[in-house]
């Protein structure tokens, strides 16, 4: 018996695909030197992989060193106007849901001091509201707070609707008067 080792798994041999492993350091430097950034440099070099290994294996070239380059611009090409299109898409979203100065943005959100300011209000507000009567409360809060019509507000309280539009009213005087509005 003779001792042989056995071949390990026959890959297909692809010469394209050995020439770009071959180069592959000399493509991450192509890319770099284009780029600026060895990250994405490095994520063309795995794009440019698929590409090469995703296509026909049949095809050949006579000068396959130069159709890899060229390949290589593609892809580069590929991601740059992919990069321009979310650019340009996330532009035209800002324009639609930002409002702007120039060329800054200007936050929707209140000012700080008019934030605190407001909840100092909502706070006398609630303790003014805390010292109506129990119906006049009630009116006010299903339906200034809560939103419910007035007709609404009757079918829950069990009144009618002319005596909810008083309890309100008496309840609208009274908080202004408190809250000196």
């Amino acid at each position: 018996m003779s001792a042989r080792a056995e071949p390990g798994p026959q890959r297909p041999t692809d010469p394209l695909l050995e020439i770009f492993l071959e180069r592959r350091g000399n493509l991450l430097r192509f890319y770099s030197a284009r780029t600026g950034s060895p990250s994405l440099a490095e994520d063309l070099v795995q794009e440019l992989y698929l590409k090469l290994a995703s296509r026909d294996p049949d095809v050949t070239a006579e000068n396959p060193v130069a159709l890899i380059y060229r390949i290589a611009t593609n892809v580069m090409l590929d991601r740059a106007r992919g990069e321009a299109r979310a650019a340009a898409r996330d532009s035209a979203w800002r324009i639609v849901a930002h409002a702007s100065l120039g060329r800054e943005d200007v936050v929707d959100a209140a000012p700080a001091d008019e934030v605190a300011a407001s909840r100092q209000r909502l706070r006398q507000l609630i303790e003014a509201a805390a010292d109506l009567p129990p119906q006049q409360r009630r009116a006010f809060r299903l339906h200034k707070l809560e939103g419910r019509s007035h007709a609404e507000t009757a079918r829950v309280m069990g009144l009618s609707v002319k005596s909810v539009e008083k309890h309100v009213s008496a309840a609208l005087k009274s908080l202004t008067a408190k809250l000196g509005r």
